[in-house]
């Protein structure tokens, strides 16, 4: 059964999303509104990552390296001004699409085995991953405009 590799990849996954939006919102914290949101979304990753552990106990936890990987190549230093934080927020998005498709695979999984109570909480987990990447994407759509339009 490969489910134990997906709920490792996830698991890492939404440990690095947690790092990553930390580093952002640090990096970015004169944009009150990014500093508090990153970290809010920080410790929704951290949740996420901890309701995988009765299912890590249950199926395994595979330990591919993919997402240490993404995390390391986009996540090196948080760039600087408003280009920077478009750029950054991009990062995040990415990293946190690849959460939310592994959160649907998952949950395929959990239909298919059938376990309910992965199926919860991929449900909720996936909803609120969800949520990050559209406040991602409004975030972006509101720094767009002044980042590539003003000479800095």
């Amino acid at each position: 059964m490969h489910l134990a590799n997906y709920l490792g990849y996830l698991h890492k996954a939404e440990l690095h999303l947690a790092e990553a939006f930390r580093k952002v919102g640090e990096g970015h914290a004169a944009e009150a509104d990014v500093y508090h949101a990153c970290n809010t979304l920080a410790q929704q990753c951290e949740a996420h990552a901890g309701k995988l552990g009765p299912f890590v106990e249950r199926y395994g936890e595979g330990a591919p390296a993919e997402p240490d990987r993404l995390y390391h190549e986009l996540f090196d230093e948080t760039r600087s001004g408003g280009l920077g934080l478009l750029r950054d927020l991009q990062d995040l998005y990415l990293m946190a699409n690849a959460c939310d498709i592994s959160w649907t695979m998952i949950g395929q999984a959990a239909q298919g085995v059938p376990d309910r109570e992965l199926l919860e909480a991929v449900d909720s987990c996936e909803g609120q991953t969800a949520t990050q990447i559209k406040w991602l994407k409004t975030r972006m759509k509101q720094a767009a405009p002044q980042a590539l339009l003003v000479a800095s």
